[in-house]
């Protein structure tokens, strides 16, 4: 009895190390995200949730190349690429919410508001799965997140070329939530851990 109540306690301050990781990344995503509101206000509304989803199919592949070749000539690295992937993922989430736009109509302070439900919905789905796989994503390798970004990215595309219907998988909202979560694992293991 004693083993599990160990247990427990070990998963909790794991969890809560989790979260407050978690938390840090997503200061660092919003901050990013606000800068970018009062630079282009909310242009991105215009965009159809495909071309939301080729923006962060660019930076998953960039972040790919860049691992693969060791060598970028741009200066910009691979954090900043992960954060645009969550960022973007959100943005999408907003646009199957609510349809495009045909103008930049929503201010800094509704943008800000669906972006933290959005990013505490995919907290919550974290929690969800770090109970079921107990935080195998700790194990992995930054590429391997990046991997599986491109392999979601292109179920969604998938998806979209069907309409938006998937007859047996998750749909494509389930899918960028996914995606948010993979980025965030890979920003904690470049920006948080030794």
């Amino acid at each position: 009895m004693i083993l599990c109540f160990c247990n427990f306690s070990t998963a909790m301050s794991e969890m809560t190390k989790t979260d407050r990781q978690y938390s840090a990344i997503l200061e660092m995503c919003k901050d990013v995200f606000l800068k970018k509101m009062q630079d282009y206000g909310s242009a991105w509304r215009i965009l159809r949730p495909p071309s939301l989803t080729d923006q962060i199919y660019i930076k998953a592949q960039r972040i790919r190349s860049l691992q693969s070749k060791g060598t970028q000539k741009i200066v910009e690295g691979i954090a900043p690429e992960f954060i645009g992937i969550v960022n973007y993922s959100i943005m999408a989430l907003v646009q199957l919410e609510l349809g495009t736009s045909d103008q930049a109509d929503m201010h800094q302070d509704q943008a800000q508001k669906y972006y933290e439900a959005y990013f505490e919905k995919a907290r919550r789905l974290m929690h969800d799965k770090n109970h079921d796989y107990g935080e195998a994503w700790r194990e992995m390798r930054v590429s391997s997140l990046a991997d599986i970004i491109l392999m979601k990215l292109l179920r969604v595309k998938q998806i979209e070329d069907n309409k938006g219907i998937a007859s047996f998988s998750e749909g494509i909202d389930a899918n960028y939530y996914d995606i948010i979560n993979y980025a965030v694992f890979a920003l904690i293991k470049l920006e948080l851990e030794p």
